[in-house]
């Protein structure tokens, strides 16, 4: 339901209340020391009803470690303007089983929660309190969650990570330890991952044209430069400075002009990414996009990446004008003027 990795029971069924798990297996010191985990925590999923006066909602309680009182909830934004619920007040949770369990919760905090349907109707409770609904013991646990280092958060490294703590699992498990698989959030939320790859493909299609197109404007602009000293080009043809002399002079009045494009383009990008990362000022709509608004990251070491491969290719590009150079005649430039 949540976390990068769930370790979880062969057959993956985190309702059953006949086959809990313990949350301190043998080999939980050798995950915790795999590179990239940062947090293992047990969780236990529990299918009830919520039920404000005469309104009723079909849930999925998450039990989490807490550090709050007992007989609290963390309820989705959506599922709470249902229940016109807010922080503070009191809703009755029922949970089937032998015979009907009810329990009164109070709503700590109202979440927002951008992964579509099935996540809006997750509430969070103390784990202790649905350890009690199912009558297990302390250390009982439906599913482990693993929370990685962000930067192990692709879809391939995540789908790494589960193959190499799956190995984890089956080398070092004792005969004790129950038949446990490691699946990654890459896999249980497959069309997510896929969405964002085709963002990313988007991203690198519109780079590369945006680059085509200024080099293209640069070639214009280079051009236009040339034209307009042709006869200057033949006086310094005819003192004897070679065509490659030449082509340097207006090479570098050129890279200047792109460096200063940068600079100025840069100083506006940063300035709307810093208003948009403070403010939020551009929405989406999160039925469509999971989020609510355009997220920014501003990482400078990409920022000067992706200059220094622009300004290399615009150079590159600019090889090609200054080919005209060379056929600048001194004599025909001469009878010109």
């Amino acid at each position: 339901m949540s976390g990068d990795i769930q370790i979880a029971p062969t057959f993956q069924n985190y309702l059953d209340k006949d086959d809990p798990i313990t949350d301190s297996p043998s080999y939980l010191e050798n995950i915790l020391n795999t590179k990239g985990v940062e947090v293992v925590q047990g969780v236990i999923y529990a299918a009830g009803i919520a039920k404000k006066g005469s309104v009723i909602r079909g849930v999925l309680f998450k039990g989490v470690s807490s550090p709050d009182s007992s007989l609290h909830a963390i309820v989705p934004k959506e599922l709470a303007s249902s229940l016109n619920l807010s922080e503070g007040d009191e809703f009755y949770a029922y949970f089937s089983s032998k015979r009907l369990k009810i329990r009164k919760l109070t709503v700590t905090s109202v979440k927002e929660d951008m992964l579509g349907s099935t996540q809006n109707i997750i509430v969070e409770m103390p784990i202790s309190d649905l350890r009690r609904v199912n009558g297990w013991k302390e250390h009982q646990v439906a599913a482990l969650e693993i929370t990685l280092d962000e930067k192990y958060r692709s879809s391939e490294a995540l789908k790494e990570k589960a193959a190499e703590i799956g190995a984890i699992i089956y080398s070092n498990a004792s005969d004790e330890d129950e038949m446990l698989v490691a699946v990654s959030s890459a896999e249980s939320f497959a069309h997510i991952y896929d969405w964002l790859e085709l963002i990313d493909l988007n991203v690198i299609v519109i780079l590369a044209l945006m680059i085509i197109v200024a080099g293209f404007n640069m070639i214009s602009g280079l051009l236009i430069l040339l034209f307009r000293n042709i006869s200057t080009i033949g006086t310094l043809k005819s003192l004897g400075m070679r065509d490659k002399g030449i082509a340097s002079i207006f090479l570098r009045i050129t890279a200047s002009i792109v460096v200063k494009g940068m600079l100025v383009g840069n100083a506006c990008a940063l300035i709307l990414c810093i208003v948009q990362k403070i403010t939020h000022l551009i929405k989406l709509d999160p039925t469509n996009y999971f989020v609510s608004y355009i997220p920014v990251e501003i990482d400078f070491a990409r920022i000067v990446i992706y200059d220094s491969i622009a300004f290399v290719v615009i150079m590159l590009l600019m090889l090609i004008p200054c080919m005209f150079i060379s056929r600048i005649d001194p004599s025909e430039t001469s009878k010109t003027e």
